[in-house]
């Protein structure tokens, strides 16, 4: 597997239970070690499909016990109503949960079988599926060829496997950018308790998603042109004084400043393509294979993973 997301982990524990030798390659250093870095750490909108696959490699109980269930959006006009779009029945509901804390979980969880090794600081440089061959590239700078029966593509929206796919005939691909980019900024706990949630307007969304320590994580999304208009520490208090007046005393006007230029707006990118293997040699999963922007699925994108397990499971052919 060449992973830099969660499901190259996820993935791992799905053939580790079906008894392959597993070596994971992952370009960053391990996330339970490092420094936390922010600036894509939007928590997870935990649903049916991802405790699914959760569920499938006996994680889902852990996993869903860390969570904060959210069972309604609240909307906040700018003349002060208040609107809750319910996202099911009362009885139902989604998990808010930890990006930093599920990528942690599942790479413990990987590791823990015998026949799983993890290899960090491992940079993926070449793919060669038709000799079912990988070139990586670790931290003594000296590229490495591996061999193995299967290679795993879980290398994310600007995968690496994918695009030596792109070179077969017959392999479609496409990528669209939306107009908008994201922000993280976070609300602190108030006196040790759950501060309320500003309120969004048509043209500059924030999403906020409740955290274990009280505190909310919210992500401001608007168009690019809107942020590049934000150029000084007044520019951003005075924005938000016009658009989000209620939020300036929930986060502190140093913290807004702070958090604001901490890093630029990233961008979000949506990603298709087909087919997703090539042979019984390679195969891409999640976001290398289906890469969506948030507000369709501010999830795991578990389910190709779930799929190719439930397959191994119930259609087992040996593949080599």
């Amino acid at each position: 597997c060449d992973s830099n997301d969660m499901v190259g982990s996820l993935q791992a524990c799905f053939l580790a239970k079906r008894n392959f030798q597993i070596d994971v390659y992952e370009a960053r250093e391990d996330t339970r070690v490092a420094n936390f870095t922010r600036g894509r750490s939007i928590n997870l909108a935990l649903s049916h499909r991802g405790r699914q696959a959760l569920k499938a490699v006996g994680l889902e109980d852990q996993i869903v016990s860390q969570g904060i269930p959210m069972r309604a959006r609240m909307i906040h006009s700018l003349s002060g109503k208040k609107s809750t779009i319910p996202y099911g029945t009362k009885s139902q509901y989604i998990l808010s949960v930890s990006r930093e804390n599920l990528n942690k979980d599942l790479l413990t969880a990987a590791e823990k079988y015998p026949n799983v090794k993890m290899h960090f600081n491992h940079r993926l440089l070449k793919c060669n599926p038709e000799e079912r061959m990988i070139t990586v590239l670790g931290s003594d700078k000296v590229p490495k060829d591996v061999t193995c029966d299967l290679i795993v593509g879980c290398d994310g929206a600007y995968s690496t496997v994918r695009s030596h796919l792109m070179k077969k005939p017959r392999f479609d691909y496409s990528q669209q950018y939306i107009p908008h980019g994201y922000m993280e900024l976070t609300i602190p706990p108030k006196n040790g308790d759950v501060s309320p949630c500003p309120f969004s307007t048509p043209s500059h969304n924030p999403c906020c998603m409740s955290a274990n320590n009280k505190s909310f994580t919210c992500t401001l999304f608007m168009p690019f042109e809107e942020f590049e208009k934000l150029l000084t520490s007044n520019d951003v208090v005075d924005f938000f004084q016009k658009y989000f007046p209620d939020a300036i005393p929930l986060i502190g006007e140093k913290l807004l400043v702070q958090d604001f230029f901490l890093l630029p707006a990233q961008p979000m990118i949506s990603v298709k393509c087909s087919s997703f293997h090539f042979k019984s040699h390679c195969v891409l999963l999640g976001d290398a294979a289906h890469a969506i922007v948030p507000f369709f699925g501010q999830g795991m994108n578990a389910v190709s993973s779930f799929s190719l397990g439930k397959s191994l499971k119930y259609f087992w052919v040996s593949l080599s």
